[in-house]
């Protein structure tokens, strides 16, 4: 087990796997852990270093909670890991809340560093208004709409996100259904998840895709689950480099658990 000390002192823990001339750094989405990119990495790690890390709050990185988390905050984190261990010829990829923090990343600290850029389902803005219909719950999930799950409790809040993004849990009893959500929420910080959401609620990164510089590739499932396929089109209009995207038919927004074979072999080609 391997872990990056962050300058405050916290650690991530991360996985350095494989080498090559090219670098993958991988970021997880929300509540979930490295653990989405193991299986893409086994067949990746032939041609490339691989890295793959625990955001703070969540998995082997649940203990770095000592301050509020915003998604600034795994902006700079990604930074020091890229710095710290001198990572080059980087091909950045983000799931979900990962792409978030990739967007951020760009705002802070351009793409200098970078080769390409990977995003993976994930919108610019999730709260939806009269002029933005591309965000959380394919358009239907507005400010009045978080204002009412603020005062429903926070595991409600939660089981409703699972099931709009995984539906196929609608089948499990709920008991059964329960007893999973609390095995995962209890691998991460309550706090830093708390505060992630919360920050990636406030997030309008709209603006960011134009100082995108560098090849920006967009992967989307369809039919999608919690976001429109529509956002292929926002992003390939709004794209200011080179741009393609990928589309992973009958999948949800866990386009990479269900499809890791298909995933790893999308990276592949971008790395030729």
């Amino acid at each position: 087990m391997s872990y990056f000390k962050l300058k405050n002192g916290e650690k991530l823990y991360y996985e350095d796997i494989g080498s090559g001339k090219d670098t993958v750094v991988m970021l997880h989405g929300w509540t979930s852990s490295h653990y989405v990119y193991t299986e893409p990495v086994e067949r990746l790690k032939e041609n490339a270093r691989c890295i793959i890390y625990d955001h703070r709050g969540h998995g082997g990185s649940k203990s770095a909670n000592k301050e509020k988390a915003t998604m600034e905050t795994l902006a700079r984190d990604l930074n020091e890991l890229i710095t710290g261990l001198n990572l080059k010829n980087i091909t950045l990829v983000g799931w979900s809340m990962g792409a978030c923090a990739v967007l951020n990343y760009v705002k802070l600290f351009g793409c200098n560093a970078l080769r390409q850029i990977v995003l993976c389902d994930m919108t610019p803005k999730l709260i939806n208004d009269d002029s933005w219909k591309l965000g959380l719950y394919k358009g239907q999930y507005t400010q009045h709409d978080k204002e009412l799950d603020e005062k429903k409790s926070s595991f409600f809040q939660y089981r409703k996100f699972m099931l709009e993004t995984a539906p196929s849990l609608r089948k499990l009893p709920n008991l059964l259904l329960g007893s999973q959500l609390l095995k995962r929420l209890m691998k991460c910080d309550f706090g830093v998840i708390t505060s992630l959401a919360d920050s990636m609620e406030r997030q309008d990164n709209r603006n960011i895709a134009k100082e995108i510089t560098v090849p920006l590739r967009y992967f989307y499932p369809t039919p999608g689950s919690i976001f429109s396929p529509q956002l292929e089109k926002w992003y390939r209009e709004n794209a200011v480099s080179d741009f393609k995207s990928v589309e992973f038919p009958n999948s949800t927004h866990l386009l990479i658990a269900e499809n890791p074979r298909r995933f790893a072999q999308e990276i592949e080609k971008l790395l030729e």
